[in-house]
Order: structure tokens, then C-alpha cells, then sequence
């Protein structure tokens, strides 16, 4: 790897082109260097991870909203989109849209912590699409792919947006863009400025996971990876973006992150060097945020040696400062405790994660976020029992590179009644790859049927894996066969009208 120290410069001193962050970037998605065999397989992996969580949403108002929207711009050849048969297709960038709504929905797909968050996931739907639209094999798509997943590992490593309140999509935009110009084989100098037309678009506040969180929270990548195909169409007939982008002295770093003085390191691979950050990526068992995965392992076992949870008198959790300040009662928001608030707002709550997954022993997708679920009068005094604490040992665990070291868990000390404390750690899920039980091909195919039972017809199902599963080996125009059809009693019906 190469480490690429990114600083401001006033527009006087000059940065040449090519020792521009954006331009590095577009270097790397134009390296020719093969895909390894097993990042190979973990993009299969994660195509059906995508498609697991994105059929389980598929009657979601969101959802069905954003797919909507997607088939009034038809067009061929075009873009599949879940749920539909393949043969309807829209534009690439619409169908980004409707797909990558329907896989964040759940927050339930694949996701890398460091500097900043990411779910890498969310970049293949805008790659896909426009491998579809543009009749390019699984080869290419595989390509694709890889570059995306390195370009916004590599950026989340090294640049922290969320120090600035700016919403992780700012890394997806120029990493979507970056694996549509691997995918197509673009000259650097188009996707340069694809690169930086995306980021100028997709710089915006952290407010859509803030407070009381709205349905935006699974449009945000979404629009990311839409802007990034419209970037790339843009480029490709000769328009030009802001530049430096990331450098220039009104760019992103002088205003909306560390300022004129800001030094960032990051790493991307040197020529020939293999694509392999994929490998660095987890994906989740819970449909959750990622930072509570591991503390619903935690739940579930410590549940039994609780007994009776009235018998609570406090639950602490010490964790990371990531956890405590954005999903624990470190962020101050009083949502975050409120027994009438939205999923989105749940699903950032660590609170009320632990209290549900201490009391059922589990999680479920739908179950667990289900109003009655949450009114419950018995979870709401336990919930309200629960709060979190940051420990310098789980931040620098968290922020640790040596992956023995790393830990996105925390310890839990439960204060009963009668004075007793109970009190046991976990650093990582169960299903990290280093956790009590891995994620392998096994349980990605067992997460998507579990997901797809009673949605998607049983030959439609072992259809989409068969050709997931063979990705390498999809010709031209056989793309269109990484998506799931369902009957259409499964998509729900429309709750209103918009524009168009």
C-alpha cells in the first residue's frame, strides 16, 4: 500500500493533477491487476447478502416509494430492479435508487468501521446497474466492484467525517464512481472527474442519523450511488467537476473537515497491487446498527443468568466512544428513549437493542421493532435502566489496525436488586470473522433463504444463487439474472402519489 498524506492548499501554490487525492483514486480503479479468487468469493458473498436484506424489505413503504419513482424512467437495455421481473428495466441511475433503498432499509448488509463508518455494500447497486444497463459481463462487474470496496475502505481508514457531523454517503459517492470507471475501463482523466463531481454532491450533514431518524437514513446511500452514475455520465461527455475537490482551499477538507491545517494518510494500493479490502469488511447476523451486533451476542447469553429482569436495578454499558456518543446515551437524544420512536430511531439505540435482545434472547428484523414490542411496559422500565459509558480501552480497541486487537463490543455490568453484579465482555459479533461463528458461504445463503422464505418462490430463490454463485462465469446481458422476482401480492401496495 501506498500512504497518501491529503492536505489543503491555497489556490496560488498549484497541485498538479496528479497529485490529487481524486486523481489517485482514478489511478487505481484504472489498475488492470486481476481479482484474487477469494475476494472473488466474498463479493458473491455479499451480492447475496444485498440480496437477503433487500427482498425482506421489499413491502416497506420506503421501498416501495423509491421503487416507484424508478419504474416511471424506463428504458432500455437498462437496469433490473428487486422484486420485479427482469425484463422491466429502468435507467441505471434509478435503478441504483430503488435497490439500494431496498438494501439499506433493514440496515442489515455489510459494513467497515475505522476512522469513519461505511457499509460498502451500498456500492453495488450502482455498479451493478450500470453493468447491466451497459451489457458488460461478471468479470467486469466483479472488477467493479473490488475497486469500489477498496476505494471506500481506504477512505474510511484515513478521513473522518463524522468528527464534522458530515454523513458517511461523502466516502460512497467517489467510491461508487471509482468502481463504475474500473468497471467500464475508463481513462483516469474521466473518472478524475467523476470522482470529484460526486463528492461535490454528496458532502452532507449527519443530521439523517440524528435525533429523530426518518426513512432518509436508507435513501441517503442510495442518492450517493445515484449521483455518482449521473458523475460518470456527466464525465463521460466531457464535463468537468470542482477542482481539487478534496485539496482546494473552499474544498472539503479546509471547510468541512479538519480545515487550511488538516493532514490526512490514505492508503491505497500501489500498481499492481491486488484489490483486497473487501476481506476487511463484516457483514451483520442482526438487523442492526453494526456497533450493537456484538452487545446482542453479549444480550442473548447474559439474558439466562439475569433471571428476572424486574429485578434490574441498573445495566452499564462501557464501550467505545464511536457507540456510547452515536447509538448510546452519550449522543443525547432523548428519542433514543422514546417508546413511540421510529425504527430508524431504534435501530440507534443501543439501549433499547440490549434491553430487547436481553429479554427475548435474540433478534428479529421485524419483531423487535415492532411498536407493541417497543411499548412494552416491562422493556420500557428495563430500557430506561440502560445507559453507556465510554472506556478508553474499547476506543483505542476500536481504532486499533492490528484485527487480534480490534473490538467493536464492550463490558456489561448489570446491578440487581439485592446487590448482586453481573458483569461479561465480547470485542466482536459472533459472526465477525474472527468471532465464535464466522460468516462463510453457508450462513450468507442461510441468511437470504431465512430472508426470502414466504417472499420469493423456492425456484426463484435457488435460481439467484445459482447464478450469483457463478459470477465470473456471466457473459454479456446475463446480468440481468442478479436480481429476485416476486409475485406481486409480495411488493405491497402504493401508499400514495408523488410527481411522476
Amino acid at each position: 500500500m501506498i500512504l497518501h498524506t491529503v492536505r489543503p492548499v491555497r489556490s496560488e501554490e498549484g497541485l498538479p493533477r496528479d497529485q490529487q487525492l481524486a486523481w489517485k483514486m482514478a489511478e487505481v480503479a484504472a489498475d488492470p491487476t486481476p481479482v484474487e479468487p477469494e475476494v472473488v468469493e466474498m463479493i458473491i458473498n455479499r451480492v447475496i447478502d444485498n440480496a437477503a436484506v433487500a427482498v425482506a424489505s421489499l413491502a416497506r413503504r420506503p421501498v416501495i416509494n423509491a421503487r416507484a419513482q424508478a419504474v416511471a424512467h424506463r428504458t432500455a437495455p437498462g437496469a433490473t430492479v428487486f422484486g420485479l421481473p427482469s425484463s422491466t428495466r429502468v435507467t441505471p441511475a434509478w435503478a441504483a435508487w430503488a435497490n439500494g433503498v431496498a438494501v439499506r432499509e433493514l440496515d442489515y448488509h455489510d459494513t467497515f468501521l475505522a476512522a469513519d463508518y461505511s457499509h460498502p455494500g451500498d456500492n453495488i447497486p450502482p455498479v451493478l446497474a450500470v453493468a447491466q444497463h451497459c451489457g458488460r459481463s461478471g468479470n467486469d462487474l466483479v472488477r467493479g466492484l473490488a475497486t469500489a470496496y477498496e476505494i471506500q475502505v481506504n477512505l474510511v481508514k484515513g478521513i473522518c467525517l463524522h468528527k464534522h457531523k458530515i454523513d458517511h454517503i461523502a466516502h460512497l459517492g467517489p467510491s461508487a464512481a471509482a468502481g463504475i470507471g474500473s468497471l467500464l475501463g475508463l481513462d483516469p482523466a474521466v473518472t478524475f472527474q467523476a470522482i470529484g463531481q460526486a463528492l461535490h454532491v454528496t458532502t452532507t450533514t449527519r443530521q439523517s442519523r440524528k435525533g429523530e431518524i426518518s426513512s432518509w437514513k436508507a435513501y441517503a446511500p442510495a442518492f450517493a450511488g445515484k449521483m455518482a452514475i449521473e458523475a460518470v455520465d456527466r464525465a463521460l461527455r466531457g464535463e468537468g467537476s470542482p477542482n481539487p475537490i478534496y485539496e482546494g482551499e473552499d474544498g472539503v477538507l479546509a471547510w468541512m473537515l479538519d480545515g487550511p491545517g488538516a493532514v490526512y494518510t490514505v492508503p491505497l494500493p500501489a500498481p499492481g497491487e491486488p484489490k483486497r479490502a473487501i476481506l476487511e469488511t463484516y457483514t451483520k447476523e442482526h438487523s442492526a446498527e453494526y456497533q450493537s451486533q456484538a452487545l446482542i451476542d453479549l444480550a442473548r447469553r447474559l439474558g439466562p443468568r439475569v433471571g428476572d429482569f424486574e429485578q434490574v436495578q441498573s445495566i452499564v454499558i462501557h464501550t467505545s466512544h464511536h457507540t456510547h456518543y452515536v447509538i448510546g446515551t452519550g449522543a443525547n437524544d432523548p428519542q433514543k428513549l422514546d417508546p413511540r420512536a421510529s425504527r430508524e430511531t431504534l435501530d440507534h439505540s443501543i439501549m433499547y437493542i440490549f434491553a430487547v435482545a436481553l429479554q427475548d434472547g435474540g433478534w428479529h428484523h421485524e419483531r423487535s421493532y415492532a411498536p407493541e414490542r417497543a411499548a412494552r411496559p416491562d422493556t420500557v422500565r428495563l430500557w430506561h435502566k440502560i445507559t453507556t459509558l465510554e472506556d478508553p480501552a474499547w476506543t483505542r480497541r476500536y481504532h486499533a489496525t492490528d484485527p487480534a486487537e480490534k473490538a467493536f463490543g464492550g463490558r456489561v455490568v448489570v446491578t440487581l436488586a439485592d446487590g448482586r453484579v453481573l458483569e461479561d465482555e465480547i470485542a466482536v459479533a459472533d459472526a465477525h470473522p474472527l468471532g465464535a461463528r464466522p460468516f462463510a458461504r453457508a450462513q450468507y445463503i442461510a441468511k437470504f433463504r431465512t430472508l426470502a422464505e414466504g417472499i420469493v418462490a423456492p425456484s426463484e430463490q435457488e435460481r439467484f444463487l445459482a447464478a450469483a454463485q457463478q459470477i465470473t462465469a456471466l457473459e454479456p446481458g446475463d446480468l440481468g439474472g442478479l436480481t429476485v422476482c416476486v409475485d406481486p401480492a409480495q411488493l405491497g401496495a402504493a401508499p400514495g402519489r408523488g410527481l411522476f
